[in-house]
């Protein structure tokens, strides 16, 4: 047998990562190859895009031979590592001694490990001709490429200084070593590895994806492709609405051709949804034949115009607005590519054009707020220019992980001696850290009271879900912790009296409201439903849903812009049908992008009034 050939699909969320890593996949199974693809995006969108259940196991497509597809779901990898891990051990040594190991590895930061020790088994295995992973949004595919090569650098280092690493005793991960420096050999190997970037033409996806092509590069991973998405059919934009945007649009290719010295391909919209086995056929022939012609331009019969779909928006103040001397959060979620960071500028302008002391963050790693708000963003809050009452800042991973590890060890340096503090240096080394440094960030700004509003663009929706129950999955821990010693630890104490101020704060209606941003599609509908229904689970409600990029009726006057619309009426529908307790807000789709004041200062008067 051949050797297996790997495909990876990264870029900015909702550039249509998931339906080209779908129609690849079909495509190669067509032609004869034992074919599995594998998402590794916490929120997966694979069951809907194939319209059949799949979940963490490797299930067949149905109507589509020699194709297979597999969910990871992070806590059921999570347990299957613990147990792998511990295996060896039970039959070695007796129940206390492994309770101790068990109890070691028994943490949040080991669902990170598991899910990507996960991802690297389909690496390590050589049953299939050919494996496509769909990825989470940049800037956790990043994260998730640096890992083996971190862990591998963190166990070598661990096994010559204490031999302990965050995750419990190095001999527990030393199998793990020589996995994750055979997959860093084929993720390195352009012969055995595609690495394709997905992008649309506009700036952010352009600027997010030349930013990810230069860290993989550094870490020895070249890309090899750029499929360029979503772009409109010029022969279908003589409306002039659409002829600005298609206009837009050929500028950022001429930037695009540029700027990427990469073999291209070009994927035009459809009139409907990239879902399902047909529209995945399809899909598959345009971007992998040799002879995809450009669509020229033709002659195009007008229809009659629609009805303008967009309604007087629901009044949605008592939701944003501060109640005297208490600060507000607001957090919105979403599919990545929805329009989270520019509704959440826009938000946070409003509120300070109302006169509020508003303080917008980004908790997303590949942040883009300055670049919508066309200023500079730092680490620590900073004033934008222009603007009275408002500050932004964003959450570096990497800065905040460093600052994290720092201001423990100094603390531990007043209490512990030098043999204790070299012992913690060697854990806090590990990969783990940076997850628990942002999060450890994002409470402090939740805990903040010397703004009157605070607005979170969070990351893509698998990864905030991440972030607002780990307070409840710290605080189980620390608790778990204290009634097995016969003295809780202070430091313990007090912290998890921090997590349940979060936790409160994030139940209060009065304190915090959560929006889910959405376009009037399949995937992103679902997803955000699911992340609804999860949170409920934790006790937090969602009272906003925002409808994004809502084609204005007067100007869909042709076959493809009337069938898109009429698409988008069947979802706004379903948006009012599966959020029936969330105000739901509708944005159009405006002639250009919202980045810069003044635009958003416009797009605010339509969403809110």
């Amino acid at each position: 047998m051949s050797e297996t050939k790997f495909f990876f699909f990264s870029g900015k969320g909702g550039v249509g990562k998931t339906s080209m890593a779908s129609a690849t996949a079909v495509e190669h199974a067509g032609k004869g190859l034992k074919t599995l693809i594998v998402t590794t995006d916490p929120a997966s969108n694979l069951a809907d895009v194939f319209q059949q259940p799949i979940g963490h196991k490797v299930t067949p497509i149905e109507g589509v031979e020699k194709l297979w597809a597999m969910e990871i779901d992070s806590q059921k990898a999570t347990q299957e590592y613990k147990d792998r891990a511990l295996a060896p051990y039970r039959e070695l040594f007796d129940g206390s001694i492994v309770a101790i190991m068990e109890e070691q590895i028994n943490s949040p930061c080991t669902e990170e490990m598991a899910s990507f020790d996960k991802f690297v088994d389909f690496i390590d295995n050589p049953e299939f001709d050919v494996v496509i992973f769909d990825t989470a949004p940049t800037g956790h595919t990043i994260r998730l490429l640096e890992l083996p090569v971190d862990w591998s650098r963190h166990i070598t280092e661990s096994e010559l200084g204490s031999g302990q690493t965050c995750l419990g005793p190095v001999q527990v991960l030393q199998d793990s070593r020589a996995k994750y420096d055979r997959a860093i050999a084929i993720l390195q190997d352009p012969d055995r590895t595609t690495f394709a970037f997905v992008v649309q033409p506009e700036a952010t996806p352009i600027k997010e994806t030349e930013r990810s092509v230069g860290e993989l590069a550094r870490i020895g991973i070249n890309s090899n492709l750029l499929i360029i998405n979503g772009i409109l059919p010029p022969e279908y934009c003589q409306i002039p609405f659409f002829q600005q945007r298609s206009q837009m649009q050929q500028e950022y290719l001429k930037i695009i051709k540029e700027r990427f010295q990469l073999p291209t391909k070009k994927v035009y919209l459809l009139e409907e949804e990239i879902k399902g086995l047909d529209f995945l056929r399809q899909t598959g022939r345009r971007l992998w034949s040799e002879n995809m012609k450009e669509p020229g331009n033709i002659s195009v019969a007008e229809l009659e115009a629609l009805e303008d779909m967009v309604i007087d928006n629901p009044n949605v103040q008592s939701l944003l607005m501060p109640q005297k001397g208490q600060t507000r959060a607001m957090f919105f979620a979403g599919k990545g590519g929805v329009g989270k960071t520019t509704v959440s500028c826009i938000t946070a302008l409003w509120l300070a054009k109302q006169g509020v002391k508003t303080l917008l963050i980004t908790t997303d790693p590949a942040a883009h707020i300055g670049e919508v708000l066309e200023a500079e963003v730092r680490s620590e809050p900073t004033l934008i220019p222009g603007v009275v009452n408002l500050w932004a800042a964003k959450i570096d991973p990497k800065e905040t992980a460093e600052e994290y590890k720092n201001n423990i060890l100094d603390d531990a340096r007043t209490r512990y001696s030098e043999e204790v503090i070299t012992i913690m240096e060697e854990q806090l080394d590990s990969p783990c850290t940076e997850e628990m440094a942002v999060f450890n960030k994002f409470m402090d700004y939740v805990l903040r009271d010397d703004y009157e509003a605070m607005v979170f663009d969070t990351a893509p929706t698998g990864h905030t879900l991440r972030l607002l129950e780990l307070p409840m999955d710290w605080s189980k821990q620390i608790e778990l912790k204290s009634s097995t010693s016969l003295e809780g630890d202070l430091l313990d104490r007090q912290a998890k009296e921090r997590f349940e101020k979060v936790i409160e704060i994030m139940r209060n209606p009065d304190r915090a409201n959560f929006g889910f941003v959405v376009y009037p599609e399949t995937t992103p509908i679902m997803e955000a439903h699911r992340a609804v229904e999860e949170l409920k689970t934790v006790g937090i409600t969602t009272p906003l849903v925002v409808a994004n990029l809502v084609l204005p009726g007067q100007y869909c006057v042709n076959s493809f812009f009337h069938n898109r619309r009429r698409m988008q009426e069947r979802h706004l529908q379903g948006i009012a049908e599966k959020f029936p307790d969330a105000a739901v807000l509708q944005l159009p789709m405006l002639e250009k992008e919202i980045k810069g004041i003044e635009e958003l200062e416009k797009a605010g008067d339509l969403l809110f009034g």
